[in-house]
């Protein structure tokens, strides 16, 4: 079995808590959630829907958050990319964080952030999607970084959820893949 510096081992002897039953909190479902407040344990967001100083998500978010415990599952960090996080991006996460005091934050294991060389120069550019990231030791280091970097800004522990992806990364001949629970 591969192991590396990342891995954690797991807490002995801890009881599993109970499962919480929460939903996932989209636009359609704001007010006839607030008209009912159905018995739940908390309402998951997108983050990027309300990121900003203010304005109507935001509103509704702070409301919904007066009723139940909000957790923040982010799309957009790009938690595996080469480049690096985004700034704006973590920093709105961190405000929202801070705003919100959700009772978890997530995002992918996925890249979306890269770079793309122009004869003008390079610029870093975003696929807006969830990009699968490769299940080697480069990328994991990569992505343990970064998951580092966002808890150290949070100030919190911080999910990681994998993609479902449709293709997987052939290995490099220098590089070894692990499989997907090894990763």
């Amino acid at each position: 079995m591969l192991t590396h510096p990342c891995e954690r081992s797991a807490v002995s002897g801890m009881t599993p808590a109970a499962p919480a039953v929460g939903i996932g909190w989209r636009y359609p479902h704001y007010r006839e959630l607030l008209t009912r407040l159905p018995s739940l344990d908390f309402l998951e967001v997108h983050s990027e829907n309300f990121f900003g100083d203010g304005g109507a998500a935001l509103a509704v978010l702070e409301q919904g958050r007066a009723h139940y415990p909000i957790s923040l599952h982010g799309v957009g960090l790009s938690l595996g990319s080469a480049v690096g996080l985004d700034p704006w991006h973590l920093n709105q996460l961190a405000q929202l964080v801070q705003r919100i005091d959700p009772v978890r934050v997530s995002d992918h294991a996925s890249f979306a952030r890269g770079h793309w060389s122009r004869p003008t120069g390079a610029q870093t550019i975003h696929a807006a999607d969830l990009l699968p990231i490769p299940f080697s030791t480069e990328a994991l280091d990569t992505l343990c970084a970064n998951v580092r970097q966002v808890q150290d800004r949070l100030k919190r522990r911080f999910m990681v959820e994998n993609v479902s992806s449709y293709l997987r990364w052939l290995p490099q001949p220098e590089e070894t893949l692990w499989s997907e629970t090894e990763f």
